[in-house]
């Protein structure tokens, strides 16, 4: 019987905040319960760092996008030449999404000052959707303070396959989310006092519907609240979700793989096995 490891499905080991230990910290979370990690381009370099990543460790993935925060670097290019970078990065063996893409109005002006900011983020947001379409990748979501907009740019565009990272919005959205067909990223969230909606979340749209995730460096689960986070620090949300739904926390680790296979769709990839 196959003995299931972890797959973390979002993580950026590319930042700095690793620069002191990448190589070690890498080799030691892939040699203990960690099956896969799959590191996330934010912006044109980093996506490139993340497709270096997965050349330079067997069980490391890579996506490649940019983030709703950094469409600048698309702006600062002539035109369509980012996604022509992406196009040509996405095209790695071990590149598995297009992702981190979305939306985020998080701390902005006032809506009426703020429109322009939004119909970029919108612009650059649906020409990764159609290169995701384009190379038929699973899309990584980043939405924070745009639930709807969100929503409604993935319904009215209709390449529904993918995950909404570090989901934050309510149980109803999540199930409205789901419908379309995509997973839910459960990350360290879950584990804070304060996390209702999140808690509330798993218990709704079930074990079926959720990828695990830490979002390293960032967003560490307790008891490591505020500190560097890594991979290793997923066992705590294993630990809640399964909790959450009164099960084991293998039964979480098992189906939770399985859901990041369908995700990334690596059911026919050989490496796979590896695990």
């Amino acid at each position: 019987m196959l003995e299931y490891k972890i797959f973390e499905t979002h993580a950026h080991y590319d930042d700095e905040w690793y620069d002191e230990d990448r190589k070690e910290l890498l080799s030691r979370l892939l040699d203990t319960d960690i099956s896969f990690i799959t590191n996330i381009g934010a912006d044109i370099e980093t996506s490139k760092n993340s497709v270096k990543l997965s050349d330079e460790f067997e069980r490391v993935l890579a996506a490649v996008g940019v983030h709703p925060d950094n469409i600048g670097c698309m702006e600062a290019l002539p035109e369509k030449e980012g996604i022509e970078i992406l196009r040509n990065l996405a095209k790695h063996t071990k590149v598995v999404a297009i992702g981190e893409i979305g939306l985020d109005y998080f701390e902005r002006e006032p809506e009426e000052k703020n429109k322009t900011v939004r119909e970029r983020q919108k612009y650059w947001f649906l020409e990764q959707l159609k290169l995701a379409k384009e190379l038929n990748k699973p899309v990584v979501i980043h939405s924070r303070d745009a639930a709807e907009d969100t929503y409604s740019e993935l319904k009215d565009f209709g390449y529904n396959k993918g995950v909404i990272h570090c989901y934050s919005y309510s149980p109803e959205m999540a199930e409205r989310f789901v419908k379309l067909g995509f997973y839910i990223g459960i990350g360290g969230v879950v584990t804070f006092k304060n996390a209702k909606k999140t808690k509330e979340t798993v218990k709704r749209i079930g074990l079926e519907n959720i990828v695990l995730e830490t979002d390293s460096p960032y967003l560490a689960p307790v008891p490591f609240r505020g500190k560097r986070n890594d991979s290793g620090n997923i066992k705590y949300i294993v630990e809640e979700i399964a909790g959450l739904l009164g099960i084991s926390k293998e039964k979480v680790i098992e189906t939770t793989f399985n859901n990041a296979v369908k995700l990334y769709e690596l059911e026919d990839k050989a490496y796979v096995k590896l695990c």
